[in-house]
């Protein structure tokens, strides 16, 4: 929120909220009203609060109702490295993070963006057929999608032709999964991504929505 308020133009704040806490709702409209924040990010598996429940159905009327924002929700398999490093236990219930269970609520709320990121994390069959029924729900490209190893014969740019063909360019946005010290910024993983983009046959244009253009468009 601090950075937000200090270069508007250059950052959009995302915001984790659990559905489950008591104050998920006051937390989830403060954020979007008072402190600027545009985009919730939703983490079933990990809090244990299906996309069915009728609690994350309050989180969402909350946040869609200031224009502009958005939904995030992170499905397929999860992993927190720090907790990983820390040798702490991540007691994640992968069951609940199914992206057809986005299809209901994307249909409830049609100009909100529902943004997938990790092209599903490997589930990217579940979030095309959602997406194909959903024109607002979105996939990210962040993170080494390293999910493809539990594919057999996929790689990265047949990733991105799959999503190319039922998506198109206006419904993928970059992303690195850039996050806590020291990684920082990932150019590993945008020279890669770009690699993959070119190899899948996407043109400079729709590189250029993928690669900056749809999230500008998005938070504009």
């Amino acid at each position: 929120a601090a950075a937000v308020a200090r270069h508007p133009a250059r950052f959009v704040g995302y915001f984790m909220v659990d559905p489950s806490a008591d104050e998920a709702v006051a937390r989830g409209t403060k954020a979007v009203t008072t402190l600027g924040l545009r985009v919730a990010c939703l983490f079933p598996a990990m809090h244990h609060v299906a996309l069915d429940d009728p609690r994350v159905d309050r989180v969402i009327e909350a946040v869609a109702a200031q224009p502009g924002t958005a939904v995030f929700v992170h499905c397929g398999v999860l992993s927190v490295g720090v907790r990983k490093k820390l040798g702490l236990p991540s007691r994640f219930d992968l069951s609940l993070g199914d992206p057809l269970a986005i299809s209901r609520l994307a249909l409830a709320h049609p100009r909100v963006p529902f943004i997938v990121p990790h092209f599903g994390a490997g589930m990217l069959r579940e979030t095309m057929m959602a997406a194909d029924a959903c024109p607002n729900i979105h996939v990210d490209t962040s993170s080494s999608n390293s999910w493809i190893r539990y594919a057999p014969g996929w790689t990265l740019t047949g990733v991105f032709k799959t999503a190319m063909s039922v998506l198109g360019p206006t419904r993928m946005l970059f992303g690195t999964d850039s996050s806590f010290f020291p990684r920082g910024w990932q150019r590993g993983i945008h020279q890669t991504q770009k690699a993959a983009a070119t190899g899948a046959g996407i043109g400079g244009s729709d590189q250029a929505l993928i690669f900056g253009g749809i999230f500008d468009r998005l938070f504009s």
